[in-house]
C-alpha cells in the first residue's frame, strides 16, 4: 500500500493506493474515512488499482470549516482524486452515503467515469411522499440540534441494520467518533436534499449499477436503490449481508464487488 496526501480546493486528501489494474475509486459513507474499505482493497489489489481516501474534513484530511457542504464539492473532491491518483477515469464505488457522492459524480463528471456502483445510498427523497422515512435526515437533525453528536449518533446506528453485532476497528472507531459534529454539523443538508438527476444518469456513457444487500431490503438506506435503478432504466444486484458488510464479513463483500466488477471491464 502507498499513498499520501492530495491537494484539492481548499484542502488536503489522504488517500492510500493498493495494487495494479484499472483504477477503482472506493467512497466512503457517514465517517469518510479510507479503513472502510481497507480489507476489502487489499482483497481487490490483484486485479485493480483501488484508490481510498478519508472524505474532506474526516480523520486525516484536512478542510473542515463547519459550514455547510455541497454534494457537488463532494464530487469535485472525487473527481479531482481520478484526475490525480486514479489516472483520469476509473471505476467507481460508493456505499450509503459515498454512494450519494458517486450519483453526483456521475451526473457532474461523466467523463471521469468508466461505471458506478452504488450500493444503498440513502436517497429517501426519491421514496413515497407520504413514506414516514422521508423523515430520517429531519429527526436525526434535530436530535444533533437538541442533544449534540452523541444523540445524533445513537439515533443513527439505530437505524442501520446489524450495528453493534460486530466489531469495527479500533483506529476506524476512533477517527470516526472525532468525525461526527462533522457529519451532522456540515455533511448532513447535503445527503438530506439529495434527489439524482434522472435524465442525466439515464443516458449516462458508462454503466451504472444499483444495489443492497441481501438482509437490508426493507430499510430507508436500501429500498431507494430500487426505485433509482427502476427511474433510470440500470440494473439492481444484490449484494450479501448488511449495509457496512464490507466491515463484518470484507471478504464476501470482495466477492460479489469483483464480480460486478468484472462485468464493467469486459
Amino acid at each position: 500500500m502507498t499513498g499520501g496526501t492530495f491537494g484539492v480546493e481548499n484542502a488536503e486528501l489522504y488517500y492510500e493506493v493498493r495494487g495494479s489494474g484499472p483504477a477503482l475509486l472506493m467512497i466512503s459513507g457517514a465517517g469518510g474515512d479510507a479503513g472502510y474499505y481497507a480489507q476489502v482493497a487489499t482483497d481487490l489489489a490483484d486485479a485493480f488499482t483501488v484508490i481510498t481516501y478519508d472524505r474532506r474534513g474526516n480523520s486525516r484530511s484536512t478542510g473542515r470549516t463547519g459550514a455547510p457542504m455541497s454534494l457537488a464539492e463532494q464530487a469535485a473532491d472525487a473527481r479531482a482524486l481520478i484526475a490525480g491518483p486514479a489516472g483520469g477515469r476509473a471505476l467507481v464505488f460508493g456505499n450509503s452515503g459515498g454512494a450519494v457522492i458517486g450519483l453526483t459524480l456521475a451526473a457532474l463528471h461523466p467523463e471521469c467515469l468508466a461505471g458506478l456502483i452504488a450500493h444503498e445510498p440513502p436517497a429517501v427523497n426519491v421514496l413515497p411522499a407520504d413514506d414516514p422515512e422521508r423523515e430520517f435526515f429531519a429527526d436525526v437533525a434535530d436530535r444533533y440540534a437538541r442533544g449534540g453528536a452523541p444523540a445524533a449518533g445513537r439515533r443513527f446506528a439505530e437505524t442501520v441494520r446489524g450495528e453493534g453485532t460486530y466489531r469495527w476497528p479500533d483506529d476506524l472507531w476512533r477517527r470516526f467518533l472525532g468525525n461526527q459534529d462533522h457529519l451532522f454539523g456540515t455533511e448532513w443538508p447535503g445527503f438530506a436534499g439529495f434527489r439524482p438527476d434522472e435524465g442525466t444518469l439515464k443516458s449516462a456513457p458508462f454503466p451504472i449499477v444499483l444495489a443492497a444487500g441481501a438482509e437490508d431490503h426493507d430499510t430507508y438506506y436500501a429500498r431507494p436503490s430500487v426505485e433509482i435503478a427502476r427511474r433510470i432504466g440500470a440494473p439492481w444486484v444484490e449484494f450479501p449481508g448488511i449495509h457496512m458488510e464490507f466491515l463484518r464479513d470484507p471478504a464476501r463483500f470482495a466477492a460479489a464487488l469483483r464480480a460486478v466488477l468484472a462485468q464493467m471491464v469486459e
